[in-house]
């Protein structure tokens, strides 16, 4: 295989170019630029007792410049105006040269896309389902979230809505064979916007779509590549290119630190664990909080002695998404200047099986001199979080810590995979409950319940790292309950995005495989952090 056509390692892949003009269907001259491959309208639900969807901005001109009657085309299809709802119509091309079609000169495609009420949750689906319709195309112009009735913020909101979901739903995985896939998605003009307040909306979007790619990218990349090292080399050169402050510990520095959850879980494999730390110090950050995420980086997760069945282990190159989610976060507040100081810490290590495996009966010192009681090694998150956020509450002073991990199948199965499990402090629940909202990537808010305490009582170590209760079958509020003793006085809060981190298949935003949750999450909690 030719060494050339393979993708360099390197390579910080980014989604399509998404642009502003302005004008309307009937004026613009986008349509004749010959790279338009497709133009798309909105539709919208009709009223109680109308006949079909309700066009909105250009649907009518739209028909009335092809010469088409796209509410008889609505009506063939039976397009109901939901959002997400897509019908694309390929139009015919002249035979010679003698006709002349009402289209000609246009773009050679045109879709009736459905967006709901017109909510940022719904312009997200349309511009999702205009993404996955336009593959292969080079550019697609759209109206779809233009409405000359809307205030400039709200044409600002929506605008971002747009180009989000369809910057999301762009991603295909990267591929080590010898063809690299095509173009995820066509490149996108969004007509009918223009301004400051449009323009920072769409920058705003390609930042946190931008992250979202990044996670999928690292979560997706097999662990034959994704040693522990090798993570912590690729983060250390995405900050430096950013020009972000690295730390990295390797397993002596580990040692001499007593940082013995993430030795325990890393003894076994041949790729030896790393700490890596990724700072962002804004020019002035005088009236700003520290902020420190932690993110859980198990690079490959074969559960060690308590060892998984086959299929749960398939997918646990992505065990490390936390990691991959806190140094998204990190790089993508330097680019877009968040306010805060903001510190990424990487505990990655690989859960392997071997002679130096650590056993259920062990007792490990995790850092700040907490002894802990194993009882599971297929629950080794826990254990390197421990010894992450000990470190970070002794030696990062932090205002805020958040501890993101895909740790437990509990939060799974009580939430399913479009919300994560949220506990933690009262304020930092609220402000990642409204980040949930706004970004849609969703939350559940967990109680910390105290009677499962005893649960975690240990007579040969100050906590057991598992319930030893057989009654207490709250897994993900038992490893929360775990999670908060080592983050000291400071405000805490924990995401377990067990759920949340993979998909079987497509939806809307959400793509299969590695999803990329929590990026735009963190992001905007950190953009709106008072």
């Amino acid at each position: 295989m030719p060494r050339s056509a393979r993708r360099d390692p390197d390579e910080t892949r980014r989604p399509p170019e998404v642009s502003l003009t302005g004008g309307t269907v009937a004026t613009s001259d986008v349509l004749l630029d010959a790279s338009a491959d497709l133009l798309a309208v909105p539709l919208a639900p009709g009223r109680a007792g109308d006949d079909g969807p309700a066009p909105r901005e250009g649907t009518a001109q739209a028909a009335a410049r092809y010469g088409i009657d796209l509410g008889e085309m609505a009506e063939r299809q039976r397009l109901t105006g939901a959002a997400g709802e897509i019908s694309v119509l390929q139009l015919p091309r002249p035979v010679g040269s003698v006709v002349e079609l009402p289209w000609t000169g246009l773009p050679p495609r045109l879709a009736l896309v459905g967006v709901g009420r017109g909510t940022p949750a719904e312009l997200r689906k349309a511009g999702a389902a205009l993404a996955r319709a336009s593959r292969g195309l080079r550019s697609v112009v759209t109206t779809v979230g233009a409405d000359r009735t809307f205030t400039a913020s709200q044409q600002a909101a929506a605008a971002r809505a747009v180009a989000e979901g369809y910057l999301l739903a762009a991603y295909v995985p990267p591929t080590e064979a010898a063809t690299p896939p095509a173009q995820p998605a066509a490149d996108l003009v969004l007509l009918g916007r223009d301004g400051t307040r449009a323009t920072a909306a769409v920058e705003a979007a390609r930042a946190a779509a931008s992250a979202t790619w990044l996670v999928r990218d690292l979560a997706t990349t097999p662990a034959s590549t994704k040693t522990p090292e090798w993570l912590a080399d690729r983060a250390v050169a995405l900050a430096r290119r950013a020009g972000l402050r690295t730390r990295v510990l390797g397993p002596r520095e580990l040692a001499a630190g007593g940082f013995g959850g993430i030795l325990a879980v890393g003894g076994a494999s041949a790729s030896p664990p790393r700490l890596v730390t990724v700072s962002w110090e804004p020019p002035t950050s005088d009236d700003g909080r520290h902020v420190v995420l932690v993110g859980k980086g198990i690079t490959f997760d074969t559960g060690g002695l308590s060892i998984k069945p086959r299929e749960p282990m398939v997918a646990m190159k992505t065990d490390m998404a936390g990691a991959a989610v806190v140094l998204a976060a990190v790089l993508a507040a330097a680019e877009t200047g968040v306010r805060h100081r903001v510190t990424a810490v990487l505990p990655l290590a690989e859960n392997h099986v071997g002679a130096a495996s650590y056993r259920p009966g062990d007792v490990v010192t995790v850092h700040g001199g907490t002894t802990v009681e194993v009882t599971n090694t297929d629950a080794e998150g826990r254990l390197v979080l421990a010894d992450a956020l000990a470190w970070a509450d002794a030696a990062l002073d932090p205002d805020v810590l958040v501890d993101v991990a895909t740790l437990t199948g509990a939060a799974g199965v009580a939430l399913g995979r479009r919300h994560a499990a949220l506990y933690g402090d009262p304020a930092l629940v609220v402000g990642l409950e409204e980040s949930a909202r706004r970004t849609g990537e969703l939350v559940w808010h967990m109680p910390l319940v105290a009677d499962y305490e005893e649960a975690l009582r240990s007579e040969v170590a100050d906590v057991r790292q598992v319930a030893h209760d057989p009654d207490v079958k709250a897994g993900s509020i038992v490893a929360a309950l775990f999670l908060r003793r080592f983050a000291g006085a400071r405000r805490w809060a924990h995401l377990d995005i067990a759920g949340t981190a993979r998909a079987t298949k497509d939806a809307d935003e959400v793509t299969e495989g590695a999803t990329g949750y929590g990026a735009r999450l963190l992001l905007d909690f950190l953009t709106e952090l008072r």
